[in-house]
């Protein structure tokens, strides 16, 4: 039998790590590296029946991001997941997210998945889960897919160290005790309407979920990073991605009156700026 594959959306980002690399949609990372894993087959994101279309007796898995993170804050249509969640249970092919950067809190739930009452099979964790203290990881499943590992199966150098479970588990409570999701979900929508505010024609876009917001800038203005450079002058510090976003995710502890100090600062980034006049071309000079 065919060894079976698992298809994972265009304009993934999962890590950088070599298998992971293998199935980016992203170039740059995939650029001197190789050979790559075989099996892996890309569909399109938030495409639901090119997602069933796609699917064959030999594929075992789907690997997908609620919101994809490094695409540039791409939010797929409403019922996306849910109809995931029907196609893989019906055909048997695991539906793993990947929730590293959704995942507690940072949209408004404590999963992205949540906002869709979806349950994965399979569940990675990271960042958030070390609190900013430390990298911490996690991969959780169905007690039928982890039993399929035995003691030894799987192992690292740091796996499971007593410090990192530490951490992870200090994070969970944090996470519950100070109702973070909630707050997220809250100042998200303040975040989002602020910036709605702003009206400027740089901006074509801002989309987002919770305290995860991409705002979208028209190159014929300025490269996303121009704006983050201009930020970061201004005490924000922010990433772009794919030269025309900049992706917000502040702390979840961030309060109504800093939000508006980075709106204000947005503001005066976006107000020095002004659309790039095209070169004039020389023109022929004849005798």
């Amino acid at each position: 039998m065919a060894p079976k594959r698992s298809r994972r959306g265009s304009k993934n980002f999962a890590g950088r790590t070599t298998t992971i690399v293998g199935f980016s949609s992203e170039a740059q990372y995939r650029d001197g590296f190789g050979p790559f894993a075989p099996g892996f087959v890309r569909v399109p994101f938030g495409d639901a029946p090119a997602l069933e279309a796609a699917i064959t007796p030999d594929t075992a898995a789907f690997f997908v991001e609620p919101i994809q993170g490094e695409a540039g804050i791409i939010v797929p249509p409403t019922g996306y997941l849910k109809a995931v969640r029907e196609i893989c249970t019906r055909r048997n092919v695991l539906m793993i997210c990947d929730e590293v950067q959704t995942g507690l809190g940072r949209t408004g739930r404590t999963l992205a998945c949540d906002h869709e009452g979806v349950k994965p099979d399979g569940l990675m964790l990271g960042k958030a889960l070390g609190g900013g203290l430390l990298p911490v990881s996690a991969f959780l499943a169905r007690d039928d897919v982890m039993a399929q590992f035995a003691p030894g199966d799987h192992g690292s150098t740091f796996g499971g160290n007593p410090l990192a479970a530490a951490v992870g588990l200090a994070s969970l409570k944090l996470l519950e005790r100070d109702q973070l999701a909630q707050r997220a979900a809250e100042l998200g929508d303040y975040l989002m309407a602020q910036l709605g505010k702003l009206n400027h024609p740089a901006i074509t876009d801002i989309r987002g979920k919770g305290l995860l917001i991409g705002v979208q800038i028209d190159p014929a203005f300025a490269s996303a990073r121009a704006v983050c450079e201009g930020l970061m002058d201004a005490g924000v510090l922010t990433k772009d991605t794919h030269e025309t976003v900049v992706r917000l995710a502040p702390p979840l502890v961030i309060d109504r009156a800093q939000i508006d100090m980075a709106v204000r600062a947005l503001q005066r980034v976006l107000q020095s700026l002004a659309p790039k006049v095209p070169a004039a071309r020389d023109e022929a000079v004849t005798a």
